[in-house]
């Protein structure tokens, strides 16, 4: 990304680019949880019903599972786009951690969670900031 010269480019660049491998991060810890408590034999994750029918089978811990990846993708992909984005690195990560609150939102609507589960969202926003700062810190420190 360091070879685009326009910053507005590079900056929805990192942005892009951030939300692909927060979404990876996702991605496997929900693999992980996976192992531990196996998805029923023919089951479209595509289908809202049949995922919506399957969640809801799930121990709380599975859900703590699903805390954490959701979580690391807002943070893994907020940090990747702050680090990757040509300026502003707090709102890069901001961004990418709104996103994922409007995915988060999203499937929570689709598939009925556990009430609790609400109250990770507003976290999206913490752990993107925090991305962000240790990219403006590490940004300080080199012009330092």
């Amino acid at each position: 990304m360091a070879a685009v010269k326009n910053p507005i480019v590079r900056n929805i660049g990192a942005v892009i680019l951030g939300l692909f491998v927060g979404s990876l991060a996702n991605m496997a810890v929900i693999m992980l949880s996976t192992k531990i408590w196996p998805m029923p034999e023919g089951l479209d994750m595509y289908d809202t019903q049949q995922m919506a029918a399957y969640v809801a089978t799930l121990p709380a811990a599975a859900w703590g599972f699903a805390m954490a990846a959701h979580l690391s993708q807002a943070f893994v992909g907020g940090w990747v786009a702050a680090r990757l984005g040509a300026s502003h690195p707090m709102r890069l990560a901001l961004i990418v951690a709104v996103l994922t609150l409007l995915g988060g939102v999203m499937n929570a609507i689709n598939l009925s969670p556990p009430a609790w589960m609400w109250i990770e969202m507003p976290l999206y926003l913490v752990v993107g900031a925090a991305a962000g700062h240790l990219e403006v810190k590490r940004r300080a420190s080199q012009a330092a």
